[in-house]
């Protein structure tokens, strides 16, 4: 029997994060958008790694993340509904 290994995926989801932010410009959208945009059949297998992958972006400062309407913290990942928008 053959290992399965999960593969990684978060280059494509940086990717597609900040594509979505170029899509939207000044826009802001939920990480599950990002998730069910590639993943549209199971999308909520790709939930925490789009969060993951958001943090990383959000803390080197390339997208704004927010939690109603004010930027979260940089520590762990946020609980409940969060939007990402593109940092101009």
């Amino acid at each position: 029997m053959a290992n399965f290994t999960k593969p990684d995926n978060s280059n494509i989801l940086a990717v597609a994060i900040l594509e979505m932010c170029r899509i939207k410009k000044e826009e802001s959208f939920c990480p599950s958008e990002v998730v069910k945009w590639i993943y549209p059949q199971s999308w909520e297998h790709f939930m925490d790694e789009v969060l993951e992958e958001m943090m990383i972006l959000y803390k080197t400062g390339k997208i704004e993340v927010t939690q109603n309407q004010l930027p979260i913290s940089t520590e762990g990942i946020p609980k409940g509904e969060v939007r990402i928008k593109a940092k101009f």
